[in-house]
């Protein structure tokens, strides 16, 4: 059963921010044919969903939309009426944008399209050192994970995280030298015209360009 699964098929969590847009250029500078998924899960603006659609024509990359909806809260990307935090960034406490079980819920309908595809890899822009502390972008996260898919259905899928150790800097320096279409990737957690600045996503990405000499083009 193994044998089914191409090596050079895989899928491509895409969100269409800065981190999984890297990722996508990457895998196809890999020579993998990649196949984009892209959710929609009950956020607050359908920006994201709107640009990653468009990175993934750009990359002329198949891509899906699943839509979920959740019929819990819990974030404040989610609820209407819940402020998204702005400020200084902490590891300390995990901010209120945390969605309970988002990569977990993610992997598992990955799983199942890579499997039905004959794709034997999934990658994720997830990324361990300038992120916001979320529980299930931690490397030890991922490589549980894979055990767990190592012994489960077909057992020759695995996630791929080659972001994961890397600093915001490093992400945009790689995403240039892919020339990957930075001005195309939204970051921030609010959908207006302009990106917030305020948010950890937008901090994070400022914190990114800056250190890597660079100017921002969504900016």
């Amino acid at each position: 059963m193994k044998k089914t699964l191409s090596k050079k098929r895989a899928v491509i969590l895409l969100s269409g921010g800065l981190d999984s847009t890297t990722t996508l250029c990457l895998t196809k500078s890999l020579g993998y044919k990649v196949h984009c998924l892209i959710f929609s899960y009950g956020q607050k603006h359908g920006k994201e969903v709107r640009k990653a659609l468009c990175i993934a024509r750009a990359a002329r990359a198949k891509s899906v939309v699943i839509k979920i909806k959740l019929p819990w809260s819990g974030s404040s990307l989610l609820v209407k009426g819940k402020k998204i935090p702005a400020g200084k960034i902490s590891r300390k406490k995990i901010p209120s944008t945390y969605v309970p079980g988002r990569n977990t819920i993610f992997i598992s309908y990955a799983l199942s399209f890579a499997e039905a595809n004959k794709c034997s890899r999934i990658f994720i822009g997830a990324n361990a050192v300038d992120y916001s502390g979320y529980p299930d972008c931690r490397p030890g996260y991922f490589r549980e994970f894979n055990r767990l898919l190592a012994k489960s259905s077909l057992g020759a899928v695995k996630i791929e995280t080659p972001l994961i150790r890397m600093s915001k800097k490093e992400i945009v320096l790689l995403a240039k030298k892919l020339k990957a279409p930075l001005h195309m990737t939204w970051s921030c957690y609010k959908g207006g015209k302009h990106p917030c600045g305020e948010c950890d996503s937008c901090l994070l990405r400022a914190k990114g360009f800056r250190e890597a000499g660079m100017n921002d083009p969504v900016v």
